[in-house]
């Protein structure tokens, strides 16, 4: 018996960031991603759910796009929108606790490791960040090394760089 996919509707934008790819669930927000190329997007979207059907609707998330390009466009601001993380047990662990980074705050990878009680796993934290498909949302971009210098960021550096800036200066 087969299971039923996962159905994600989602749409293209322009926003502050470049350009932004919200995807959703009836469950919420599964996907934020960012970039220069629509297409690129929507491979990653593809890469990222390769067992659901996705279905490219602007209209159906007309009511929730502003709200998200809102936190998006303002990571200062609490999301008000509900997630739908897509993730193991592990990398959601990981997820939660960024999301109690408060803004304008960064955290090593490191500390990140220790804060869930698993010190020594601090490359599966980096891993778990680097898995996160919801950019801003969970702030995956609050991570840094542990000498404080930026390191990878799914969607660049130089984003990474701007939003820390742009928290900073709140």
């Amino acid at each position: 018996m087969s299971k039923d996919k996962t159905h994600i509707e989602y749409t293209v934008t322009q926003g502050r960031w470049g350009k932004q790819l919200v995807a959703q669930t009836k469950l919420g927000v599964c996907a934020v991603l960012l970039g220069d190329n629509a297409n690129t997007l929507r491979e990653e979207l593809k890469n990222a759910f390769k067992n659901s059907a996705l279905i490219e609707n602007k209209d159906a998330l007309q009511a929730n796009i502003h709200t998200v390009s809102r936190g998006i466009e303002s990571p200062l601001l609490p999301h008000q929108f509900s997630l739908d993380l897509h993730g193991t047990v592990f990398q959601q662990k990981v997820w939660r606790a960024l999301q109690k980074i408060p803004a304008g705050q960064v955290i090593s990878y490191s500390q990140l490791a220790a804060y869930i009680g698993q010190p020594k796993a601090v490359r599966a934290v980096a891993g778990a960040c680097a898995a996160n498909t919801i950019a801003v949302a969970i702030p995956c971009h609050r991570v840094v090394r542990n000498d404080g210098t930026l390191s990878g960021y799914r969607w660049g550096v130089e984003r990474k760089r701007a939003l820390l800036e742009l928290e900073a200066s709140r």
